[in-house]
């Protein structure tokens, strides 16, 4: 009886990744998680003006964020005074 090889789930080709795999890449750099394989694996297949957009998106939603938070805050400190 002859046995088939088993098929490897994931392809050895380099692939691109996809805005997900971006965003996740972004999110984890940001919080300094990211490992040192999946940093290579992004300088080796990614695009760097994607990882440049999508970084500049997630800082000003970071800061506005902040600033969204901090506002309230400021504003109910008012109102209870």
């Amino acid at each position: 009886m002859e046995e088939k090889p088993k098929q490897n789930p994931k392809p050895t080709a380099k692939q691109k990744p996809g805005i997900f795999g971006v965003i996740q890449s972004v999110l984890a750099a940001m919080f300094g998680v990211q490992s040192e394989k999946k940093r290579e694996q992004d300088f080796e297949n990614g695009s760097a003006p994607e990882y440049i957009f999508i970084g500049i998106i997630m800082v000003a939603a970071f800061v506005l964020g902040i600033m969204w938070y901090v506002s309230s805050v400021i504003e109910e400190y008012k109102s209870l005074n």
